[in-house]
């Protein structure tokens, strides 16, 4: 029993140690599953935001560029092919930005100074990056242990998820754009960066290309123990040269050559010249130069140096030695973006216009938005009148004596015409510019100044003193509008009613008796010479041309008057068969008076050649008098012209009663500029303003450039489809929209024009390169063309470059004159490369040293193929004798 008890005694401690044992294994299993998860309980916060950091990069890395930019990523202002996405982190109390920039699509091989490479790209010689920093107002870690944690966590969280991105934080006062970062690529290679910038006191040897390649040249020593004694540095630099301000006065300033200061009232008698003083629109406005200079960029290829000695040679070599020029314009910011000031040209003054023509119809009278309405609501008093001297000053231009004539010289476009207004140099032409400058162009300054212009009109008419800016002579152009057509019709009114008086006073001063000459000059009178080949048939003298009376002149309104008259007779003889009776029977007493002798035939056949059949040629006949007849219509009894022949008197044009009353017409013309409704007086002044300001930029002289002519042309297309509309509109409600976008297209295309036209000028010499300029610009600022601003997206800076040529290079140079030792801008010159006698206003410099890895560098434990290379130290270099950054990049074995 002992024995058998004792056997069970030890069976169940066998089983119970098992059983322990078990529990035990279970035990560690279930420890070693626990272990296998984060336990975010008991991690610390610092763990914490290394996986969040990690989490948001493996998601970055999954997405893609492709579907990163489908979710919404940003495009970075001013940069083609770069995108960035953003997440906001927490540690702590803080809060972090985590930027990831990323390109569109793989860039190959580029030149360090592409347009389109990012700053960040530029210095460290990366090409995605993140970045990240504390949201905060200065941006940037104010505390060296923050920064370098914050680079350890995301450095740690790329390692995790496998990502090999660049990461940077942001470091110091934010005014030195210094930076530190790290970069790991794969498990072999390590690569640090750092930047930070001097701002004042640059040392000496730092502003020289020398102590610049030496300072690169330090980093070795400090980085590697193997430093070899001759190291083959890659080198390149990129010059920017700024143009001086311009002197439009041909360099003149207020010191003589012997240093003698000018008076001080030559200064006030000699006003500064604009740069615009010749342009087309200069009588109207000035416009702020678009162009505010250039940007000449000067680059040198990459090149490899051995010696300290080789960049003194550079440094000394003239900027026209560089492998290439870039040209880019330095333009005004109204320019590129519209909500930035107003602009003031015609188009702004033009929207004034069409708010008054909105408002015309609120009166019948003009004179009712002159009469003093303060007393009441909507007070039109309110809206600013400028004082009587500046309608005074505005009278003696309009009507001044030395102004002639005028010829209607237009600038030539095939559209013109079709806008029914007044030609650019006539006198209702230079009304509505006037008017457009005018105070601010609202209706009562309008009312004020025509109402000025009708007096000033009238005292011409009573007083016999010829209308300036209007022809005198020639037919009346329909095309045109109505006022024009009156003035046209009162100027010529007012040289016959001039002639009249002289013809009174001539009577009276002969008519005491009758010389011989009178007699004899009784037999034939007014003529104009001798028809070629014509003799009358009775007397065998020759035929004699007659001076006739002009045609009857008419304006639009008088040929409608007429119709209407013609149309209420029928088919009986109206004014028109009055009118023509007319004119036939004060030819035929014209045709009497030269031709004593002649008889009806002799008139048909010089006047209506057509109704006389000759009959010598049939029969061989070559006698006199010539063989012939009056045609059937002519010879028919009761014929109207033979009863007007026969009732004719020989009279001379200067003894006919004239056609037109001068009179009776020039006070038609007054009264209806006198009654005149407003809204037929704006709806001129809309048309022949927009014509006329229009033709005034066509003049401009722009060097001929092909978009923008094919833009002037759409311009007056568009005006001459659009104005068309407003003519003889009694409701304008539904022009006003049209009118305003017109005015939104003029001022993109007049802003086009101004620059064109200064570029132009400032590139004469080089005009391929002003063209190319101007389509950069051109293709930058078309989309926002006609368009609301609200709906446009577009880059706020305009950074277009345009390669220079090398026969270009010359005419470039010239914008940049040599400094004079008057100039007080002038400083001492602490740089090289100069140009002319300009310094650079930056200088970039990248160094590299590109080694080939083999067994050895760095101790490496690992066999490397023998042919691999990589960029070991790069040093990028920005800045001027008063500015330097430099942003540093070095690879190391770890």
């Amino acid at each position: 029993m002992a024995s058998t008890s004792s056997s069970s005694s030890s069976k169940y401690a066998k089983h119970r140690r098992i059983g322990e044992d078990e529990e035990e294994e279970a035990e560690e299993e279930a420890e070693e599953e626990l272990e296998r998860f984060d336990d975010f309980t008991i991690a610390s916060s610092w763990e914490r935001f290394i996986s969040e950091i990690e989490a948001i990069c493996r998601q970055w890395l999954a997405d893609g560029p492709k579907i990163l930019m489908q979710k919404g990523a940003e495009s970075v202002p001013s940069f083609e092919n770069l995108y960035v996405v953003k997440r906001e982190l927490k540690h702590g109390k803080r809060v972090y930005c985590m930027e990831y920039h990323f390109t569109k699509s793989a860039k190959g091989k580029h030149s360090y100074w592409d347009d389109d490479t990012h700053s960040m790209q530029l210095s460290f010689g990366v090409n995605e990056f993140l970045i990240i920093a504390p949201l905060s107002a200065s941006g940037v870690v104010l505390d060296d242990p923050e920064s370098t944690k914050l680079l350890s966590s995301v450095a740690i969280a790329l390692s995790n998820c496998g990502g090999n991105w660049p990461a940077f934080v942001p470091v110091h006062d934010p005014s030195r754009k210094a930076y530190i970062g790290i970069q790991n690529l794969g498990t072999v290679f390590t690569r640090r960066f750092e930047a930070d910038r001097i701002g004042s006191q640059v040392p000496i040897r730092l502003m020289h290309l020398e102590g610049l390649h030496e300072l690169f040249l330090s980093k070795f020593v400090l980085s590697s123990t193997d430093f070899p004694a001759r190291v083959k540095v890659n080198f390149s630099m990129k010059l920017s040269y700024r143009t001086p301000e311009y002197d439009y006065d041909n360099e003149e300033t207020l010191v003589s050559e012997a240093n003698e200061p000018i008076a001080e009232n030559e200064v006030v008698n000699h006003p500064k010249k604009q740069w615009d003083d010749d342009c087309s629109w200069a009588e109207w406005y000035s416009a702020e130069d678009p162009v505010k200079g250039f940007e000449l960029t000067a680059i040198w290829g990459e090149r490899v140096f051995e010696e300290t000695l080789e960049m003194a040679e550079v440094e000394n070599a003239s900027s026209f030695d560089a492998d290439s020029w870039l040209l880019h314009p330095i333009v005004s910011p109204y320019m590129i973006d519209d909500s930035i000031g107003k602009f003031v040209g015609f188009a702004s003054q033009l929207q004034l216009l069409v708010k008054a023509f909105e408002s015309s119809a609120e009166a019948q009278f003009l004179e009712d938005f002159v009469a003093d309405t303060s007393g009441q609501e909507n007070s039109k008093s309110t809206i600013t009148v400028p004082p009587p001297s500046v309608v005074d000053r505005v009278m003696k231009d309009l009507f001044n004596d030395e102004v002639g004539n005028s010829n209607y010289v237009d600038a030539e476009n095939k559209y013109g015409r079709a806008m029914k207004g007044a030609p650019s140099d006539s006198l209702f032409a230079q009304f509505c510019l006037h008017a457009l400058w005018f105070g601010n162009c609202n209706i009562r300054a309008i009312a004020v100044l025509w109402i000025d212009f009708v007096r000033e009109i009238r005292w011409c008419w009573e007083e016999s003193e010829r209308l300036p800016r209007m022809k005198t002579t020639s037919k009346i152009d329909l095309s045109t509008c109505l006022i024009h057509q009156k003035l046209h019709m009162l100027a010529i009114c007012i040289e016959r009613k001039k002639s009249l008086s002289r013809e009174k006073s001539t009577d009276h001063a002969h008519e005491d008796g009758i010389s011989n000459n009178e007699a004899q000059n009784k037999t034939r009178k007014g003529s104009a010479g001798v028809v070629p080949s014509m003799m009358l048939l009775n007397t065998f003298q020759e035929m004699h041309v007659p001076y006739t009376q002009d045609a009857l002149l008419m304006t639009e309104d008088m040929h409608e008057e007429r119709l209407h008259a013609a149309e209420a007779f029928g088919n009986a003889v109206g004014l028109s068969g009055q009118l023509e009776r007319d004119v036939l029977s004060s030819d035929m007493s014209a045709f009497k008076a030269a031709n004593p002798d002649a008889v009806f035939e002799d008139f048909i056949r010089w006047h209506s050649p057509g109704d006389w059949v000759s009959e010598d040629k049939a029969e061989g006949y070559s006698g006199w008098p010539p063989k012939g007849r009056l045609s059937q219509r002519m010879s028919e009894n009761g014929n109207m012209w033979r009863k007007i022949w026969n009732d004719a008197p020989a009279l001379p044009v200067s003894e006919q009663r004239s056609m037109l009353d001068p009179i009776r017409e020039g006070e038609k013309v007054l009264h209806y500029l006198e009654t005149l409704r407003p809204q037929q007086l704006l709806e001129q002044m809309v048309c022949t303003a927009f014509k006329s300001s229009a033709d005034i930029l066509n003049r401009t002289t722009y060097g001929g450039f092909k978009l923008m002519k094919t833009k002037m042309d759409q311009l007056h297309a568009t005006l001459a489809s659009t104005l068309k509309s407003v003519q003889g509109k009694s409701d304008i409600s539904d022009l006003s929209g049209d009118l305003k976008r017109i005015c939104q297209v003029f001022e993109h295309i007049e802003k086009l024009l101004i620059l064109a036209a200064s570029v132009h000028r400032k590139l004469a010499d080089a005009p391929r390169l002003a063209q190319a300029i101007f389509a950069d610009y051109f293709n930058y600022y078309l989309p926002k063309m006609g368009t609301s601003l609200e709906s446009v997206c577009y880059e706020k800076e305009f950074t277009a470059k345009e390669k220079v040529a090398m026969h270009e290079r010359d005419a470039v140079s010239n914008l940049f004159p040599p400094p004079t030792a008057n100039q007080s801008w002038r400083k001492v010159l602490s740089m090289g490369n100069l140009l002319n006698g300009h310094e650079p206003i930056q200088r970039e410099i990248v160094f590299s040293v590109i080694e080939r890895i083999s067994n050895g560098h760095y101790s490496s434990p690992t066999p490397l193929s023998t042919d691999e290379q990589i960029e070991t130290h790069r040093m990028y270099i920005s800045g001027t004798s008063n500015d330097l950054w430099v942003a540093l990049s070095v690879t190391s074995w770890d």
